[in-house]
């Protein structure tokens, strides 16, 4: 009996240790799986705090390429930070879907946003080489990276990574995270997205894209550089054969389809940079949209910028500035280096920028010399002086003489200025009319001591020139800096009626939504009697016919025109217009240095001028420019200013304000307005 009961006791007591030992296992189960829970937890927590979320996808909004347009909607540049052009999944055709899902995620419609097989064969594979060496990527956990990650090769990112590429295959169709994929992929070369990508290797749209090229394409996520077709094309064609074979063994295409496209040649589009067309107007138009709307706005918000310019004119420009150019230098040879150039082409009645050249190479220097640099226009400034004049009374037959004159200037060695002609002679008793057209330097002085400088330069300023005019009687020679533009701008005030127009260059702006941010319509103001702009402009036209312009004369048009040349030759012009275009010219070093003997506008700058016209105008209808109501012509003497019934070579029409006519009184040679009017 004791043996039985300590039998029973010695087998309850084991029984009670063993239920004992159960039950700590089972609590230390417990707090484990609590503990591990709670861990989890706050890893899950600490891995996705700071992730995004998905929703924002719905309304996806990738950096988008500004794009500048022509006036004819001829596409001419474009902006970016990252070279993409948006394209629906829609229009992506089936191969090219496929050859990406082939070669970058064979089991995408099957997984859940990431795929356990690949993460675990990456992870073998990085343990095996002692580095992270494979991804194991999922195409929706690529998305998850390029949207919202770094590129950062770490576990905790790829831990990241996973968990937001399953959030998104809750949140998006298969279809969706495909068009996400394909927009926003890195291809190589600048560019982002399927779109772009084929356009810059095969010159064409996604949806024109065929096998071969679909595979080429889809084998370049993996290291585009080093898969380039323009760099490594043997590496390229192995890729692409690996990809042929990922879509075959996946069943998208035949054995057949396989082979043929393995073999076929392969048409690239030329990757060299080509020489930009506009670079300085575009360049002008980067600047202003930058600092009006901000860098994000143009570099990622997908605007369509539509300018005024004209391409076919621009390359006409071009062409133009540089073979005037090359025969100044092969004329000088210089040895000092690349002699400058500009021009700038106007609408007249709109004010629309039609061609600008800012200098003869963009990539060396991106000073626009057509709207910021500032240079003495000499002679080409001597119409606006004419013009002023002639509000104030004075008529082209007024005469001045031509004759030396000495003028008081604190800023003279001796104390003295000396005004001369450019040829060094005098003609005595002259009209306005032969002064402008032949340029007289010492009459021009002699017409701003009649209406002052301080009326001079506030006329000017009212036909369009901004920057500040020194009011002094060197104002008659040029001798104040003014951009090409203002000039331009001015002298179409003399070629539209006295209406000054403001140069415009964007039409509109609209962005990637169809939401126009800007619309610019032709701003026209009357400044000055259309008479008055008249009698100036009519004078220009003898500038070609036999002044100072006569090497554009050719042209066979109404033309006005006017030469211009600097002290030491540093600077020559030539403005010219026709009833409808404006176009203005300037050479010169950015040093200010001398161009050389003799190289004056009508030389150095008119042949360009006329390079750019003849070919802008070609096809054209020839203008007359019009006579507006209030002006009678009389037949004078070209000499005296005189009104004279003969009919001989000096006899010509001028063209007098109605109500008024020249002095018919022999031997006047007034130099006061109240001597010229009877």
């Amino acid at each position: 009996m004791p043996f039985k009961r300590l039998k029973y006791y010695h087998e309850t007591e084991g029984e009670v240790k063993k239920l004992s030992r159960l039950f700590s296992l089972f609590a230390i189960s417990i707090v484990s799986i609590i503990l591990f829970s709670v861990v989890g937890l706050v890893i899950y927590y600490g891995v996705t705090i700071d992730l995004p979320t998905v929703e924002t996808l719905k309304d996806y909004r990738p950096s988008i390429a500004s794009r500048v347009y022509d006036d004819n909607d001829e596409l001419i540049d474009e902006f970016f930070l990252e070279d993409r052009k948006i394209v629906d999944i829609k229009d992506v055709p089936k191969v090219v879907q496929q050859a990406f899902i082939a070669s970058e995620d064979s089991r995408f419609y099957q997984h859940k946003g990431f795929d356990i097989k690949s993460i675990f064969r990456a992870m073998f594979k990085n343990i095996e080489a002692g580095t992270i060496v494979q991804g194991g990527s999922t195409i929706t956990q690529q998305v998850a990276k390029m949207m919202y990650l770094s590129p950062e090769k770490k576990y905790i990112r790829k831990l990241k990574e996973a968990i937001l590429a399953y959030k998104i295959d809750k949140y998006l169709a298969k279809e969706e995270i495909l068009n996400l994929y394909l927009n926003q992929i890195y291809l190589g070369h600048g560019t982002y997205g399927i779109e772009s990508a084929s356009m810059a290797y095969f010159g064409k749209s996604a949806k024109e894209l065929t096998l071969p090229e679909a595979a080429l394409l889809a084998g370049l996520p993996k290291a585009p550089s080093t898969y380039s077709p323009f760099l490594y094309f043997e590496r390229s064609k192995q890729r692409q054969l690996y990809v042929l074979n990922r879509m075959l063994e996946d069943g998208y295409i035949t054995q057949e389809e396989m082979q043929k496209a393995a073999d076929a040649t392969l048409e690239f589009r030329q990757m060299k940079e080509q020489k930009k067309v506009a670079a300085y107007f575009v360049e002008h138009v980067r600047r202003y949209v930058q600092e009006k709307y901000g860098g994000d706005v143009l570099y990622k918000e997908g605007l369509t910028i539509y300018t005024t310019l004209n391409l076919a004119a621009q390359k006409e420009a071009n062409d133009a500035v540089e073979a005037g150019l090359s025969e100044l230098e092969d004329r000088q040879k210089y040895e000092r280096g690349l002699v400058q150039g500009a021009l700038f082409c106007m609408d007249v009645k709109t004010g629309a920028i039609r061609a600008m050249v800012g200098g003869r190479d963009f990539s060396k220097s991106e000073f626009n010399r057509a709207t910021q640099s500032r240079r003495q226009p000499g002679s080409a400034f001597k119409p606006l002086i004419y013009t002023a004049a002639f509000d104030k009374g004075f008529n082209p037959s007024s005469i001045f003489v031509d004759s030396p004159i000495v003028i008081e200037d604190p800023t003279a060695e001796d104390g003295l200025w000396r005004p001369r002609n450019f040829d060094e002679k005098f003609l005595g008793p002259i009209t306005m009319r032969t002064a402008l057209v032949q340029s007289r330097n010492v009459v021009t002085v002699k017409i701003l001591q009649e209406i002052t400088p301080e009326y001079a330069a506030s006329y000017a300023a009212n036909m369009g020139i901004e920057s500040p005019i020194t009011k002094t009687l060197s104002m008659a020679l040029g001798s104040s800096g003014v951009t090409l533009q203002e000039m331009v701008r001015a002298y179409g005030v003399l070629a539209n009626g006295g209406k000054k127009v403001k140069p415009y260059f964007i039409k509109k702006i609209v962005d990637r939504t169809g939401n126009v941010f800007e619309e610019n319509k032709p701003e026209a103001e009357q400044v000055i009697d259309p008479r008055i702009a008249f009698m100036t402009q009519y004078i220009m036209r003898d500038v070609v016919e036999t002044g100072t312009g006569r090497r554009v004369k050719s042209i066979g048009r109404p033309v006005a025109a006017k030469t211009g040349t600097t002290n030491d030759y540093r600077d020559a012009w030539f403005i010219g217009f026709t009833p409808s275009l404006i176009t203005g010219v300037w050479v010169g070093f950015d040093q200010e240095i001398s161009l050389g003997k003799a190289e004056v506008g009508g030389r150095a700058a008119a042949p360009i001028w006329l390079y750019f016209m003849e070919k802008v105008l070609k096809g054209a209808p020839v203008e007359a420019f019009p006579t507006p109501e209030g002006i009678t012509f009389m037949r004078v003497d070209a000499n005296t200013g005189q009104l004279t019934t003969d009919t001989g070579a000096s006899t010509i029409y001028e063209c007098f304000l109605e109500g008024t006519r020249p002095s018919e009184r022999s031997g006047d040679l007034p130099g006061q307005k109240e001597d010229l009017f009877r």
